[in-house]
Protein backbone atom coordinates (compact mmCIF):
# COMPACT_ATOMS: atom_id res chain seq x y z
CA UNK A 1 0.00 0.00 0.00
CA UNK A 2 1.19 3.55 -1.00
CA UNK A 3 0.96 6.13 2.05
CA UNK A 4 3.83 7.67 3.25
CA UNK A 5 4.56 11.06 2.55
CA UNK A 6 0.65 11.38 2.34
CA UNK A 7 -0.98 13.87 4.58
CA UNK A 8 -1.49 12.76 8.23
CA UNK A 9 -5.16 13.71 9.99
CA UNK A 10 -4.71 15.72 13.46
CA UNK A 11 -7.76 14.07 14.42
CA UNK A 12 -5.48 11.22 16.59
CA UNK A 13 -5.50 11.25 20.03
CA UNK A 14 -3.01 9.04 21.47
CA UNK A 15 -4.22 7.34 25.50
CA UNK A 16 -0.71 5.13 24.99
CA UNK A 17 0.55 3.95 28.47
CA UNK A 18 -2.43 6.19 29.71
CA UNK A 19 -5.39 3.50 30.84
CA UNK A 20 -7.12 3.83 33.65
CA UNK A 21 -6.44 1.26 36.67
CA UNK A 22 -9.01 -1.55 36.02
CA UNK A 23 -9.77 -3.18 39.41
CA UNK A 24 -12.76 -2.54 41.58
CA UNK A 25 -13.57 -4.58 43.71
CA UNK A 26 -16.64 -7.57 44.06
CA UNK A 27 -19.49 -6.54 41.11
CA UNK A 28 -22.80 -7.93 41.70
CA UNK A 29 -26.27 -7.38 41.05
CA UNK A 30 -27.25 -4.16 38.50
CA UNK A 31 -23.61 -3.80 38.39
CA UNK A 32 -23.18 -7.09 36.87
CA UNK A 33 -26.11 -6.40 34.64
CA UNK A 34 -24.35 -3.33 33.36
CA UNK A 35 -21.21 -5.32 32.38
CA UNK A 36 -22.72 -7.63 30.91
CA UNK A 37 -24.80 -5.50 28.35
CA UNK A 38 -22.01 -3.17 27.78
CA UNK A 39 -19.87 -6.17 26.77
CA UNK A 40 -22.28 -7.41 24.23
CA UNK A 41 -22.66 -4.08 23.05
CA UNK A 42 -18.85 -3.80 22.48
CA UNK A 43 -18.38 -7.25 21.40
CA UNK A 44 -16.36 -8.43 24.88
CA UNK A 45 -17.03 -11.81 26.52
CA UNK A 46 -18.86 -10.36 29.36
CA UNK A 47 -17.52 -12.67 31.49
CA UNK A 48 -13.82 -11.41 30.46
CA UNK A 49 -14.92 -8.47 31.51
CA UNK A 50 -16.51 -9.33 34.46
CA UNK A 51 -12.90 -10.89 35.58
CA UNK A 52 -11.29 -7.37 34.33
CA UNK A 53 -13.24 -5.58 36.36
CA UNK A 54 -12.75 -7.96 39.75
CA UNK A 55 -9.15 -7.54 39.50
CA UNK A 56 -8.38 -10.86 37.81
CA UNK A 57 -5.18 -11.35 35.45
CA UNK A 58 -5.07 -7.44 33.92
CA UNK A 59 -4.01 -7.07 30.62
CA UNK A 60 -0.37 -5.94 30.38
CA UNK A 61 0.48 -2.67 28.95
CA UNK A 62 1.23 -2.73 25.25
CA UNK A 63 3.57 -0.77 23.78
CA UNK A 64 4.39 0.00 19.96
CA UNK A 65 6.93 -2.42 18.63
CA UNK A 66 8.16 0.54 15.65
CA UNK A 67 7.25 -2.39 13.02
CA UNK A 68 6.89 -0.64 9.48
CA UNK A 69 3.06 -2.38 9.94
CA UNK A 70 0.87 -0.36 12.01
CA UNK A 71 -1.58 -2.38 14.34
CA UNK A 72 -4.99 -2.26 15.02
CA UNK A 73 -8.60 -0.72 14.67
CA UNK A 74 -8.75 3.49 13.71
CA UNK A 75 -9.82 5.53 16.53
CA UNK A 76 -9.71 9.44 15.69
CA UNK A 77 -10.48 13.42 16.89
CA UNK A 78 -12.97 15.48 15.88
CA UNK A 79 -10.28 18.36 16.24
CA UNK A 80 -9.18 19.50 12.56
CA UNK A 81 -8.57 18.64 9.18
CA UNK A 82 -5.77 19.53 8.26
CA UNK A 83 -2.43 17.77 9.02
CA UNK A 84 1.08 17.35 7.67
CA UNK A 85 3.14 14.60 6.37
CA UNK A 86 5.54 12.15 7.91
CA UNK A 87 8.50 14.28 8.93
CA UNK A 88 11.64 12.15 7.33
CA UNK A 89 13.46 12.70 10.62
CA UNK A 90 10.28 10.75 12.47
CA UNK A 91 11.64 7.78 14.94
CA UNK A 92 11.14 4.11 13.54
CA UNK A 93 8.98 4.17 16.39
CA UNK A 94 6.41 5.89 15.66
CA UNK A 95 5.90 4.60 12.31
CA UNK A 96 2.74 2.68 13.20
CA UNK A 97 0.97 5.85 14.28
CA UNK A 98 2.07 7.45 11.16
CA UNK A 99 0.55 5.11 8.79
CA UNK A 100 -2.46 5.14 11.10
CA UNK A 101 -2.97 8.80 10.56
CA UNK A 102 -2.50 8.53 6.87
CA UNK A 103 -5.18 5.96 6.29
CA UNK A 104 -7.43 8.34 9.01
CA UNK A 105 -6.48 11.17 6.34
CA UNK A 106 -7.67 9.29 3.64
CA UNK A 107 -10.81 8.55 4.74
CA UNK A 108 -11.54 12.48 6.06
CA UNK A 109 -11.41 13.04 2.16
CA UNK A 110 -13.32 10.53 0.44
CA UNK A 111 -16.20 11.03 3.19
CA UNK A 112 -16.17 14.73 3.04
CA UNK A 113 -16.42 14.41 -0.67
CA UNK A 114 -18.94 12.00 -0.22
CA UNK A 115 -21.12 13.82 1.88
CA UNK A 116 -20.70 16.87 -0.02
CA UNK A 117 -22.26 15.55 -3.06
CA UNK A 118 -25.57 14.80 -1.36
CA UNK A 119 -25.49 18.11 0.21
CA UNK A 120 -24.36 16.86 4.22
CA UNK A 121 -21.45 17.65 6.06
CA UNK A 122 -19.11 14.93 7.37
CA UNK A 123 -18.19 15.43 10.80
CA UNK A 124 -15.13 13.74 11.64
CA UNK A 125 -14.25 11.49 14.46
CA UNK A 126 -11.82 11.12 16.60
CA UNK A 127 -9.44 7.36 16.27
CA UNK A 128 -7.73 7.09 19.74
CA UNK A 129 -5.14 4.63 20.07
CA UNK A 130 -4.86 2.87 23.31
CA UNK A 131 -2.59 0.17 25.11
CA UNK A 132 -3.88 -2.26 28.07
CA UNK A 133 -6.97 -1.19 28.62
CA UNK A 134 -9.26 2.20 27.92
CA UNK A 135 -12.37 4.25 29.27
CA UNK A 136 -14.45 5.10 26.64
CA UNK A 137 -18.19 6.77 26.74
CA UNK A 138 -19.47 3.15 25.94
CA UNK A 139 -17.86 1.99 28.79
CA UNK A 140 -14.89 -0.42 29.95
CA UNK A 141 -12.83 -1.81 27.24
CA UNK A 142 -9.14 -3.67 26.88
CA UNK A 143 -6.99 -5.16 24.10
CA UNK A 144 -9.29 -8.45 23.77
CA UNK A 145 -12.35 -5.98 22.87
CA UNK A 146 -10.39 -5.25 19.45
CA UNK A 147 -10.88 -1.81 17.40
CA UNK A 148 -14.61 -0.57 17.78
CA UNK A 149 -16.51 2.51 17.24
CA UNK A 150 -18.23 3.97 20.10
CA UNK A 151 -21.53 6.19 18.49
CA UNK A 152 -21.58 7.47 22.18
CA UNK A 153 -18.86 10.17 22.34
CA UNK A 154 -17.81 9.13 18.23
CA UNK A 155 -14.59 7.49 18.35
CA UNK A 156 -13.15 4.61 17.09
CA UNK A 157 -11.16 2.91 19.66
CA UNK A 158 -7.34 1.48 18.80
CA UNK A 159 -5.01 -0.98 20.25
CA UNK A 160 -2.45 -1.00 17.94
CA UNK A 161 -1.52 -4.70 18.83
CA UNK A 162 -4.33 -5.49 17.49
CA UNK A 163 -2.16 -5.96 13.71
CA UNK A 164 -0.03 -7.82 15.33
CA UNK A 165 -2.74 -10.60 16.47
CA UNK A 166 -3.54 -10.03 12.44
CA UNK A 167 -0.21 -11.17 11.23
CA UNK A 168 0.19 -14.10 14.16
CA UNK A 169 -3.68 -15.17 15.11
CA UNK A 170 -5.76 -14.42 12.24
CA UNK A 171 -2.59 -14.93 9.13
CA UNK A 172 -3.89 -11.90 7.48
CA UNK A 173 -0.74 -9.75 6.90
CA UNK A 174 -0.21 -6.25 5.01
CA UNK A 175 -0.57 -2.92 5.31
CA UNK A 176 -4.12 -2.49 3.14
CA UNK A 177 -5.67 -5.42 5.42
CA UNK A 178 -5.09 -3.05 8.51
CA UNK A 179 -6.23 -0.32 6.50
CA UNK A 180 -9.38 -2.36 6.16
CA UNK A 181 -9.56 -2.43 9.46
CA UNK A 182 -9.67 1.22 10.04
CA UNK A 183 -11.81 1.87 7.42
CA UNK A 184 -14.34 -0.20 8.94
CA UNK A 185 -14.73 1.42 12.10
CA UNK A 186 -14.88 4.68 9.87
CA UNK A 187 -17.72 3.05 8.30
CA UNK A 188 -19.51 2.70 11.70
CA UNK A 189 -19.03 6.68 12.07
CA UNK A 190 -20.48 7.31 8.62
CA UNK A 191 -23.88 4.93 9.60
CA UNK A 192 -23.84 6.52 12.84
CA UNK A 193 -23.98 10.45 11.11
CA UNK A 194 -26.59 8.65 8.53
CA UNK A 195 -28.84 7.79 11.34
CA UNK A 196 -28.20 4.01 10.04
CA UNK A 197 -26.73 2.57 13.35
CA UNK A 198 -28.86 4.65 15.88
CA UNK A 199 -32.25 3.09 14.00
CA UNK A 200 -30.79 -0.13 13.73
CA UNK A 201 -30.00 -0.21 17.52
CA UNK A 202 -33.07 0.73 18.70
CA UNK A 203 -34.66 -2.39 16.47
CA UNK A 204 -32.13 -4.45 18.41
CA UNK A 205 -33.23 -3.24 21.44
CA UNK A 206 -37.07 -4.01 20.56
CA UNK A 207 -36.43 -7.54 19.65
CA UNK A 208 -35.13 -10.99 21.11
CA UNK A 209 -31.31 -12.27 20.56
CA UNK A 210 -31.76 -13.97 17.31
CA UNK A 211 -33.13 -10.72 15.83
CA UNK A 212 -30.80 -8.66 17.39
CA UNK A 213 -28.12 -10.92 15.65
CA UNK A 214 -29.11 -10.37 12.45
CA UNK A 215 -29.58 -6.54 12.64
CA UNK A 216 -25.93 -6.36 14.01
CA UNK A 217 -24.90 -8.74 10.71
CA UNK A 218 -26.20 -6.21 8.19
CA UNK A 219 -24.58 -3.21 10.19
CA UNK A 220 -21.54 -4.86 10.68
CA UNK A 221 -21.53 -6.21 6.76
CA UNK A 222 -22.77 -2.86 5.67
CA UNK A 223 -19.40 -1.01 7.17
CA UNK A 224 -17.20 -3.84 5.20
CA UNK A 225 -19.01 -2.78 2.65
CA UNK A 226 -18.23 1.21 3.36
CA UNK A 227 -14.81 0.33 3.66
CA UNK A 228 -14.87 -1.14 0.29
CA UNK A 229 -16.38 2.23 -1.11
CA UNK A 230 -13.63 4.21 0.88
CA UNK A 231 -10.79 1.57 -0.90
CA UNK A 232 -12.19 2.73 -4.58
CA UNK A 233 -12.41 6.23 -3.90
CA UNK A 234 -8.94 6.53 -2.05
CA UNK A 235 -7.48 4.73 -4.89
CA UNK A 236 -8.80 7.20 -7.63
CA UNK A 237 -7.70 10.01 -6.02
CA UNK A 238 -4.12 9.02 -4.68
CA UNK A 239 -3.55 5.93 -6.53
CA UNK A 240 -2.81 3.54 -3.07
CA UNK A 241 -3.65 0.33 -3.88
CA UNK A 242 -0.60 -2.10 -4.80
CA UNK A 243 -0.09 -5.33 -6.13
CA UNK A 244 -1.25 -7.96 -3.24
CA UNK A 245 -3.19 -5.05 -1.51
CA UNK A 246 -6.63 -6.37 -2.51
CA UNK A 247 -6.37 -10.05 -2.04
CA UNK A 248 -4.56 -8.82 1.33
CA UNK A 249 -7.73 -7.11 2.29
CA UNK A 250 -9.89 -9.95 1.15
CA UNK A 251 -7.84 -12.61 3.08
CA UNK A 252 -8.08 -9.87 6.59
CA UNK A 253 -12.18 -9.58 5.85
CA UNK A 254 -12.28 -13.52 5.41
CA UNK A 255 -9.73 -14.30 8.23
CA UNK A 256 -12.27 -12.66 10.65
CA UNK A 257 -15.73 -13.93 9.70
CA UNK A 258 -17.85 -15.17 12.62
CA UNK A 259 -18.21 -18.88 11.34
CA UNK A 260 -14.15 -19.29 11.05
CA UNK A 261 -13.80 -17.68 14.51
CA UNK A 262 -16.52 -19.87 15.84
CA UNK A 263 -14.65 -23.03 14.14
CA UNK A 264 -11.36 -21.85 16.14
CA UNK A 265 -12.59 -21.21 19.32
CA UNK A 266 -15.66 -24.10 19.62
CA UNK A 267 -15.11 -26.28 17.03
CA UNK A 268 -18.91 -25.87 15.68
CA UNK A 269 -20.32 -23.37 13.68
CA UNK A 270 -23.75 -21.91 14.74
CA UNK A 271 -25.05 -18.97 12.44
CA UNK A 272 -27.66 -17.62 14.92
CA UNK A 273 -24.96 -16.55 16.76
CA UNK A 274 -23.57 -14.47 14.02
CA UNK A 275 -22.75 -10.48 15.12
CA UNK A 276 -20.47 -9.81 12.11
CA UNK A 277 -21.43 -12.27 9.33
CA UNK A 278 -19.41 -14.96 7.78
CA UNK A 279 -16.68 -15.38 5.91
CA UNK A 280 -17.95 -15.33 2.35
CA UNK A 281 -20.60 -12.51 3.47
CA UNK A 282 -17.36 -10.27 4.85
CA UNK A 283 -15.92 -11.04 1.60
CA UNK A 284 -18.47 -10.48 -0.94
CA UNK A 285 -20.00 -7.03 0.96
CA UNK A 286 -16.11 -5.32 0.96
CA UNK A 287 -15.63 -6.33 -3.17
CA UNK A 288 -19.33 -4.66 -3.56
CA UNK A 289 -18.47 -1.43 -2.39
CA UNK A 290 -14.78 -2.04 -3.68
CA UNK A 291 -15.74 -2.57 -7.23
CA UNK A 292 -18.66 0.37 -7.21
CA UNK A 293 -17.52 2.73 -5.03
CA UNK A 294 -20.69 3.88 -4.72
CA UNK A 295 -22.78 3.50 -0.89
CA UNK A 296 -25.63 2.88 -2.73
CA UNK A 297 -24.46 -0.72 -3.39
CA UNK A 298 -24.10 -1.01 0.63
CA UNK A 299 -27.74 -1.18 1.04
CA UNK A 300 -27.37 -4.79 3.76
CA UNK A 301 -31.03 -3.87 5.47
CA UNK A 302 -32.37 -4.38 1.64
CA UNK A 303 -31.08 -7.69 0.75
CA UNK A 304 -33.33 -10.74 1.25
CA UNK A 305 -29.76 -12.18 1.96
CA UNK A 306 -27.07 -10.94 3.50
Amino acid sequence: MRWMGDRESENIEDRRGGGMPMAVGGIGGIGAIIVIVVGLFLGVDPSTLMSLLNGDQLPQQQTETGSSQPQADSGYTEAGRSGTSRPPEAAPSDTTRHFVAVVLADTEDVWKQTFAKSGRTYVEPKLVLFSGTIDSACGLASKASGPFYCPDDQKVYLDLSFFEEMKSRFHAPGEFAEAYVIAHEVGHHVQNSLGILPAARREEAAGDRRGANAISVRVELQADCLAGVWAYNADRMKHIIENGDVEAALNAASAIGDDRLQMQARGTVVPDAFTHGSSAQRVRWFRRGLTSGDTRQCNTFAANEP
